[in-house]
């Protein structure tokens, strides 16, 4: 691991989402529970999150983001994607699939 990238993971906050330096991933957090922490990487950052209701209620089922289990555990990426990315007091964001804007095609 490079210097850089260790000062940066020291400097960091417990329990505070940022974007990832991690090729691939859209964020990270220093995670912090029963005196333990380690640095999560979550989210595909190609992948537009929080699409709609329907989008958010099928990932939140597809990965048991209402279970015990799941919202008892920081130090799991689930945790963070169920709580940050796909939550429904996160901010809409108004990109589809793949991260791009969602367009309509004309016809000629």
């Amino acid at each position: 691991m490079s210097k850089r990238r260790r000062d940066t993971y020291k400097k960091m906050k417990c329990n505070k989402p940022r974007r990832s330096i991690k090729k691939g991933k859209k964020k990270m957090v220093k995670a912090c529970q029963g005196g333990e922490s380690k640095i999560i990487h979550y989210g595909a950052k190609g992948f537009g999150h929080n699409i709609s209701k329907a989008a958010r209620k099928s990932f939140r089922a597809r990965h048991g983001c209402d279970k015990p289990a799941t919202r008892a555990n920081k130090l799991s990426a689930r945790y963070w994607a169920c709580k940050d990315l796909w939550s429904a007091s996160s901010p809409k964001k108004t990109t589809g699939t793949k991260g791009r804007v969602a367009k309509r095609r004309r016809r000629k």
